[in-house]
């Protein structure tokens, strides 16, 4: 026998009980995925969510399964899939509630050995979809742990292989789904080896730490482009920048306080006092909405999968960098023209340069990082040489709507001839005096056109009702007019110094061309708008006045920009700029280390270039006697310690004489003299013990005996 004792090792049944328990906490894990994911699948998720811990607490409830459920859950599954793919049309999606439907059968039901493979599977397919579609800082902590509960839910099912079978019996409940928790977890602290977890913990750690090294180091390219799974989901947009806006499209957005939209400047200086960030201009009234005509959408030049854009514009030298979060637009948020436009990644897009307004070729499925270098912000946008503007004089209303609009223009402008920027102040105030600013409203009833019911009422209105009715006031005195959507403002994040734009910032305006000075004029007739119509605005100049976000949320997106700046949009040019830190760190510390070994190496030799007298012998006999005895000491109050009686783990006299007996008579185990007390003496309760002496004398005669 050993002379060892053995640790004590889990039972089958336990094996069982803690595979049943990683098998559960790996479902939720990967379920947790759809919330990184615009695919409507959060009554699936719900239902996982709650009913795989109500089996992990009650696993006998899943081995009650009826044998005819088991028969009928795949068809039923297959009968899901195939309806949900033919009335959605949407083959990620459909995969993706597929997955969650097969994890939460697999959680809620006993497994066997090629279930439990079969659920690291389908977790790992919903980690890998979330992977490529999202950059959120928290699934990377989700990986993670999804990453080691698959390991270790890996090396028990090799344990329970090990041990016995696998296999569940149908019929019966198994004796290990009758398990007390608690016990569980006291079991696996006893048995538990904490050199090898901490061993095992500081490789993973270090694959971890490699990995991060590699995804530094190697270059990057866009992995949602490569697996076309970009094309495969569509995103749901959040608001109503499209190439059509209906009256309220905009208003819904503003429900919304999350970040749309992140900028990085060097500066608040570099902004506007009240940026505006244009997103998509809608030319082309009819029907009761807007949209951009077909002319106005041919203007432009098409780019494949290219990943810049010259905007022709002077502009100047500073960067600004942005961060467009997915479910938004395709249309990318800019302040006006710009010199150039560099993408993150290759893209399918288009830039119109009559709008100056850059539209990606899909909805993207995930964050869009772009920068701008030399982009103007200014309330006049310099029209194209060649610009068609006969469609945006167009009505598209009914003859008495159209004198309805000739009569609130003539009023407005009492008679006389106005100026672009004076007809547009002047019909600022007149739909201020009629019209309060709410997002809650209801167009006036009766026939005709919608817009013009309401300028004709006194009923108060949103953005868009405000931005509409300039345009269609405009075009009636005679001034090309179009509405633009995008946001206003921002919040400056007071920890990382970058501008957060939310989707409540979301915001309609009106341009109007100017023939004297041959631009197109910023007109924001909303009430406790900022800016002053027709008003010159030097933006780059002006140090932007905003407000400091110090809160919780503030401090939370701020680890999310961190992830954006140094992870998710770290180019060549970044990684050349940290590599060099890196080195010239290095070199530092090696620089540091060779001046203080130097110093030290002039100690020594001074040292031993002083002369050698008797003095200097004693003290040097006398610190080695000292150190020795120091040695001595605490080795011999280590010992004391360890021998105190009453200490936890202290071997006792007994036992230790009955060890070395048992290391003296090692082989002799099968003889029929071989002391029985003795294997009791060392390794059984004290309680149990026979009388030691006769077994240690027992002992020696047979160790005697084997001498002779």
């Amino acid at each position: 026998m050993s002379m060892e004792k053995k640790r004590p090792q889990l039972s089958l049944d336990e094996l069982h009980q803690l595979k049943w328990l990683l098998g559960g906490a790996l479902a939720l894990l990967s379920s947790w995925s759809v919330l990184y994911l615009d695919v409507d699948a959060w009554s699936l998720m719900l239902a996982a969510t709650v009913l795989v811990p109500v089996m992990l607490a009650r696993p006998d409830w899943a081995a009650r399964w009826p044998a005819w459920a088991h028969w009928l859950a795949f068809p039923a599954i297959v009968f899901f899939f195939a309806g949900d793919l033919y009335t959605k049309g949407e083959v990620l999606p459909a995969l993706i509630r597929l997955d969650l439907l097969l994890l939460l059968y697999r959680g809620t039901s006993l497994r066997q050995r090629r279930d439990d493979l079969q659920l690291i599977l389908l977790g790992l397919f919903l980690i890998i979809v979330a992977g490529v579609l999202t950059v959120s800082l928290v699934f990377a902590a989700q990986i993670l742990a999804f990453t080691a509960c698959a390991l270790v839910l890996l090396l028990v099912i090799t344990l329970v292989d090990a041990k016995g079978t696998g296999v569940v019996a149908a019929s019966a409940v198994p004796a290990w789904t009758r398990v007390r928790w608690w016990r569980l977890f006291g079991r696996l602290r006893a048995v538990t080896d904490w050199r090898v977890v901490a061993l095992g913990g500081g490789l993973f750690a270090g694959v971890v730490g490699l990995s991060a090294l590699l995804f530094i180091v190697m270059p990057r390219f866009e992995l949602a482009n490569s697996l076309f799974l970009d094309r495969l989901i569509t995103r749901r947009m959040h608001t109503g920048f499209s190439d059509t806006i209906h009256f309220g499209d905009v208003t819904d957005i503003q429900q919304d306080n999350s970040v749309a939209l992140r900028v990085e400047a060097a500066g608040r200086g570099q902004l506007p006092a009240n940026p505006y960030w244009r997103m998509v201009v809608l030319d082309e009234y009819r029907d009761g909405e807007f949209r951009v005509s077909n002319a106005l959408r041919g203007v432009g030049l098409n780019y494949t999968n290219e990943s810049f854009a010259r905007g022709g514009e002077g502009g100047g030298a500073d960067v600004w960098t942005l961060y467009l979060e997915p479910g938004v637009s395709r249309y990318l948020p800019l302040t006006g023209g710009f010199g150039l436009l560099r993408l993150g990644a290759p893209a399918d897009f288009r830039f119109n340069h009559a709008t100056r307004v850059v539209a990606l070729r899909n909805d993207p499925a995930m964050m869009v990082a772009y920068r701008v270098t030399g982009m103007q912000a200014s309330n006049a946008l310099p029209a194209p040489a060649r610009e068609e503007r006969t469609g945006m004089l167009k009505l598209a209303v009914s003859d008495r709507d159209r004198m309805a609009l000739k009569k609130f223009a003539d009023e407005i402008a009492g008679g006389a001839q106005l100026g672009t920027a004076e007809f547009g102040r002047r019909a600022t105030a007149w739909l201020a005096q009629r019209h309060g600013y709410s997002l809650q409203m209801q167009l006036p009833p009766g026939v005709g056109d919608p817009l013009v019911r309401w300028m004709d009422s006194r009923a108060p209105g949103h953005c868009e009702l405000f931005a509409g009715a300039l345009a269609l006031l405009a075009r009636a005195e005679g001034h090309p007019a179009r509405v633009v959507a995008g946001f206003e403002g921002g919040d400056w994040n007071a920890f990382e110094n970058y501008l957060m734009v939310r989707n409540s910032d979301a915001h309609a305006w009106c341009e109007v061309y100017d023939e004297a000075a041959g631009a197109w004029l910023r007109v924001d007739p909303t009430p406790g708008a900022a800016a002053d119509a027709g008003a010159a605005n030097p933006a780059m100049a002006t140090v932007g006045v905003f407000t400091m976000d110090r809160s919780w949320s503030a401090r939370f997106d701020s680890l999310r920009m961190l992830w954006y700046r140094h992870i998710v949009n770290f180019d060549q040019r970044s990684q050349r700029e940290t590599l060099q830190a890196v080195k010239s760190t290095t070199q530092e510390i090696g620089q540091w280390l060779r001046i203080m070994a130097g110093r030290m190496a002039a100690m020594v030799r001074g040292w031993l270039r002083t002369p050698w007298d008797m003095r200097r012998l004693t003290e040097i006999f006398a610190m080695a006697a000292a150190a020795v005895a120091l040695v001595i000491a605490g080795w011999r109050a280590r010992w004391r310690l360890r021998r105190r009686p009453g200490r936890k783990g202290r071997i006792d006299p007994v036992r230790r004489e009955a060890g070395r007996w048992l290391a003296r008579l090692r082989g002799r185990e099968e003889s029929p003299e071989f002391p029985a007390g003795l294997e009791r003496l060392r390794y059984g309760a004290r309680e149990t013990w026979p009388e030691p002496e006769a077994v240690f004398r027992q002992a020696r005669r047979l160790a005697r005996r084997r001498i002779s």
